[in-house]
């Protein structure tokens, strides 16, 4: 079959052959959960076409996974609902599965890829799902992972990249020839009604079709073996929540981004981690939304590939801030944990850094703090506490205050390696946007990973770059947040002289 994506985007997991007399194409939906600007999506619709089969959408759900938490499946459940309606009005099968207690899908894939012509999964290089993904090679059919994980093809950069102007100045060579085409917005758009594929019912009695309007309801998580301290997010996953998301940013939020988005009384943050990270959201869909705002084309490009991190695009100041963001930094991260298995161990940081925190690891620590008490929001630091709050609260922290947040998690823990124990666990339980590429670069880079030496050195951090509330609270607008979510405007004001005397 001759695919619609560049090669580098497909990868054969197998030798197994394309079985043509099979009964559907099977799309093994797990990482990009959307039913737009879906390169997976595409391939699968490509070999439906070249088979003259039908499509059926298959989306799990695991319940063992270690950070498995009511926050979690009501996002991606959410979206499920959305997938289900998509489908149904568009004529394709979809499967909904999702655990009722670990390992309960184990064999499902592999009977639906009995009966299947070719599996087409998604690529995603963190967490459990690359060792997950890998075991598909043992199916009896041909199996291939597309990766639609941003706008550069992963396997294009053929290395981790550790800086990211190195990075910035690969992209600028490379970047142009994937730029000459986009994804199809809605690839389910026009197709033939033909009958849509259907399971056989020995499976589905086996492994029955997740109910997904009683998941949905209060108290419908509740028989689920997962973490219910950890509750649902305020806000709704799903691609039609994503899209709103991203038109409610367009107008409101990206003309200030450049200068505003460090300010926590700004709110000029993107906020679309979350829809991104659980593939609600395509990297793809935002980027050129964003180009076709600005009224972009190619021979806006600069010539240039000095790594500069301005003025490359062609467009305005707040939209090139906002683009190196969401593809160099972003897509560094991706690469990383692609190429770089250990990506969450101490091992994967530079050797500069593991050695300047080897050196410090046992200076004195004027405070130390348990991981309860980081959970909780219970420091003596009001700005760290709103930021934990915000986070337990809602899913999401700041963007710039998950830095000072990391930095001091590194100072209040008894060595460096607990304080990367701790940014994991306290991430990843709460984030909406946890156990992500992105999450890793966050915690990673506050150890040093992406970053430099700095000087002077210092006791705890060694040449680590350093960061305190009290610098954090002088430099950027902090008021309003700490009003929100540190106690209150007079607790917070109370507590900044406190914490200067303390950073001092």
């Amino acid at each position: 079959m001759r695919s619609p994506l560049h090669p580098l985007r497909v990868q054969a997991l197998n030798q197994a052959p394309v079985r043509s007399d099979g009964a559907h194409v099977l799309y093994w939906m797990t990482s990009a959960r959307r039913l737009g600007w879906n390169p997976a999506l595409e391939q699968a619709l490509a070999w439906c076409r070249h088979l003259g089969r039908p499509l059926l959408v298959f989306e799990p759900l695991r319940c063992g996974h270690r950070w498995a938490t009511d926050r979690f499946h009501r996002f991606i459940i959410e979206g499920m609902a959305d997938h289900r309606d998509r489908c149904a009005a568009a004529g394709v099968a979809y499967y909904p599965y999702i655990e009722p207690a670990d390992g309960a899908g184990k064999g499902l894939l592999a009977a639906l890829a009995e009966q299947s012509c070719v599996v087409v999964g998604d690529a995603f290089p963190c967490v459990f799902v690359p060792k997950m993904t890998a075991a598909a090679a043992r199916l009896p059919v041909h199996a291939e992972l597309v990766d639609g994980n941003g706008v550069l093809p992963i396997r294009a950069a053929e290395k981790a990249f550790d800086r990211a102007y190195d990075f910035r100045r690969f992209l600028q060579k490379r970047l142009p020839e994937f730029l000459r085409g986009r994804p199809k917005a809605d690839p389910l758009a026009g197709l033939a009604k033909t009958p849509p594929a259907a399971v056989d019912p020995h499976i589905t009695a086996r492994w029955p079709m997740a109910d997904i309007d009683r998941l949905l309801a209060p108290g419908g998580l509740a028989a689920l073996p997962i973490d219910h301290a950890v509750g649902p997010a305020a806000m709704r996953g799903g691609d039609r929540a994503a899209a709103a998301a991203l038109a409610a940013f367009l107008p409101r939020r990206l003309p200030a981004y450049g200068e505003e988005r460090s300010h926590p009384d700004s709110d000029a943050s993107s906020g679309l981690s979350p829809w991104l990270h659980w593939g609600h959201l395509s990297a793809h869909e935002i980027a050129w939304t964003v180009l076709d705002r600005e009224g972009w084309d190619l021979g806006k490009l600069s010539a240039s590939t000095s790594g500069g991190k301005e003025g490359w695009w062609g467009v305005g100041a707040s939209a090139e801030s906002f683009l190196d963001e969401l593809i160099t930094w972003r897509e560094l991260g991706y690469g990383f944990c692609h190429y770089r298995p250990d990506y969450a161990t101490w091992d994967s940081l530079p050797a500069w850094a593991r050695k300047t925190l080897d050196e410090h690891a046992a200076d004195p620590r004027a405070t130390t703090y348990s991981l309860d008490a980081f959970s909780a929001g219970a420091t003596h630091d009001p700005l760290w506490n709103a930021a934990q709050r915000q986070l337990r609260e809602t899913g999401l922290m700041h963007n710039y205050l998950r830095m000072l947040w990391g930095k001091k998690i590194l100072e209040w823990t008894r060595d460096p390696r607990e304080a990367l124990l701790v940014m994991e666990e306290l991430n990843n339980r709460w984030a909406i946007d946890g156990s992500n590429p992105n999450s890793y670069t966050g915690i990673m880079w506050v150890l040093g990973r992406f970053d430099r030496p700095w000087a002077p050195v210092r006791p705890i951090f060694g040449s680590i770059r350093y960061m305190t509330s009290g610098s954090t609270l002088k430099k950027l607008r902090c008021k309003g947040y700490l009003a929100r979510w540190g106690g209150g405007a007079e607790h917070g004001a109370t507590q900044t002289s406190l914490l200067e005397s303390h950073d001092a």
